[in-house]
């Protein structure tokens, strides 16, 4: 394949050149200005000279929503390699690869490799992380290849409430957690997981806000980009809001739940859903994804009772859930007594903010003052939550 490729001729460095502003195979366009650094160092690196192996990466790349960079050794400069956050060498580009800078995100790809025992000490000679044996491991690389296109770092810190028993104030908190990590410069979603509620976005005053809701992604399968998604959404006092629109309920599968919330997660910042008390298959995709569940628990001995059946139902699936306790108290009771009944963690006492309206009634929502009870326990939260990551 010297000195041609499936488009274009090869230049001596072993990169193809492209024909004047048109599309190479890669999906990319040239223009008379060398183009824009922050786009290139986005794009993923493909490394052969194996047209079947490129027309599969190809393909691979355009699912992922990746532009890929595609070269028949390695590339010169040295940051052509080094700049791209994944490097895809064919296997039959690996002896051309040999003492190339050792780097992060490289992978040997082949097609139908098999048992050879030779891959793995080609993968060791590149440096490869991983050899990815095609098509058996296309979904995986796809998912790779989406991550990198879209600049995937820490995920989001992924926070669920639940309602110890009916009325107890899981909206309200949930809201007041999304303005209080807006304000604090996060990426910040806020999640409507009951259908049957009357909707996070009339809560915040955002029900006339333009953009998508749970129904216009009933039928998403497979993985959703995070960045369109986040862009699609209404933006209401710096969060963006999934909720409900005010038709007919109509059921999201859980597969669709499962990849839009996994969509927001790869966003990093904080996700803040509304979980509703009842455990049905859609709530249990969304706690599998929780990092942390707060639980809202007024002071009752039944509002104790409904939560402890919550609690153990919860606990099935998610790993740290802790207890939010909200005043008053029945006689004998307080938030430490109703914490050792549940055997979870005290997050503290969700305070009182008497006579708030919500947005959609013409006063502001629950949360939106920063110097209120309920402002300053949030930020709280949040302080300690940003500790704790940063000591992972």
């Amino acid at each position: 394949m010297k000195g041609s490729t499936a488009r274009g001729r090869t230049r001596g460095d072993g990169s193809a050149t492209r024909p004047d502003n048109g599309p190479d195979r890669a999906g990319t366009t040239t223009s008379p200005v060398s183009g824009r650094e922050a786009a290139r160092a986005a794009r993923p690196l493909i490394v052969t000279e194996d047209l079947a192996l490129l027309d599969d990466l190809l393909r691979l790349c355009a699912a992922a929503g990746a532009e890929p960079e595609v070269f028949h050794a390695v590339p010169e400069p040295r940051s052509g390699w080094t700049r791209p956050p994944l490097v895809l060498v064919g296997d039959d580009a690996a002896s051309r690869c040999r003492g190339a800078t050792r780097r992060p995100g490289v992978l040997l790809v082949g097609r139908d490799l098999g048992d050879d025992p030779g891959k793995w000490r080609r993968a060791v000679e590149i440096g490869a992380e991983s050899v990815l044996d095609l098509p058996r491991d296309e979904s995986r690389l796809v998912d790779l290849l989406a991550d990198a296109a879209e600049g995937v770092g820490r995920p989001a810190l992924t926070v669920g409430v639940l309602g110890g028993q009916g009325g107890a104030g899981a909206s309200t908190l949930s809201c007041a957690l999304a303005l209080a990590a807006a304000r604090t410069g996060r990426r910040t979603l806020l999640v409507d997981g009951d259908p049957l509620g009357g909707g996070l976005d009339v809560l915040l005053g955002g029900e006339r806000a333009e953009g998508r809701r749970w129904p216009d992604f009933a039928a998403s399968k497979g993985r959703v980009a995070g960045a369109a998604l986040e862009e699609s959404l209404p933006l209401v006092r710096g969060v963006r809001v999934l909720s409900w629109d005010r038709g007919d309920p109509v059921p999201v599968p859980p597969e669709a739940v499962r990849s839009v919330l996994a969509a927001a997660r790869r966003r990093g910042g904080a996700v803040v859903v509304d979980l509703p008390r009842r455990i049905d298959a859609t709530v249990t995709e969304i706690l599998a994804q929780l990092d942390l569940g707060l639980l809202i628990v007024p002071g009752e001995l039944r509002a104790v009772a409904a939560a402890h059946r919550v609690a153990r139902a919860a606990g099935r699936v998610l790993r740290d859930l802790r207890v939010v306790v909200r005043g008053p108290y029945a006689p004998g009771l307080d938030e430490r007594w109703i914490a050792d009944a549940l055997r979870l963690p005290l997050v503290g006492e969700l305070p009182a903010e008497p006579g708030h309206a919500t947005a959609g009634d013409g006063g502001p929502p629950p949360g939106a003052d920063a110097r209120g009870g309920l402002g300053r326990f949030c930020a709280g939260f949040w302080e300690r939550a940003l500790l704790a990551e940063r000591a992972l």
